[in-house]
């Protein structure tokens, strides 16, 4: 599974290795480094609880049984705008207090 972190113009991936064992504190780490190094504050969004419902949302789509993402998009999260892209790929968006914006895809490896 793919994850792309893109802050304005600028985008970091991770490739998570085992989405059924998924190390948050690991990848919140290189999340949080990522923002630093572009001087971007990322305080009051919970990527800790939204990117493992992302995991489990089109961890199974190989299967061709996205039913998680799209109940995930419609219940949505918080201040984030999801979106499903057909494919099995989510997007999550959200406005920074500084007027910048955050956005995650993820894309599941087939």
């Amino acid at each position: 599974m793919i994850l792309e972190i893109i802050l304005e113009n600028d985008s970091v991936t991770i490739t998570i290795e085992n989405p059924f064992h998924l190390d948050i504190d690991t990848l919140m780490k290189t999340i949080y480094r990522f923002a630093a190094s572009k001087r971007i504050s990322l305080s009051g969004l919970d990527m800790e609880g939204l990117i493992p419902k992302m995991v489990r949302g089109i961890a199974g789509c190989e299967n061709g049984c996205p039913a998680n993402a799209k109940s995930l998009v419609e219940q949505g999260y918080l201040s984030f705008t999801l979106k499903y892209i057909e494919g099995g790929i989510l997007t999550a968006q959200a406005s920074l207090s500084n007027g910048k914006s955050l956005q995650l895809k993820m894309f599941p490896e087939f």
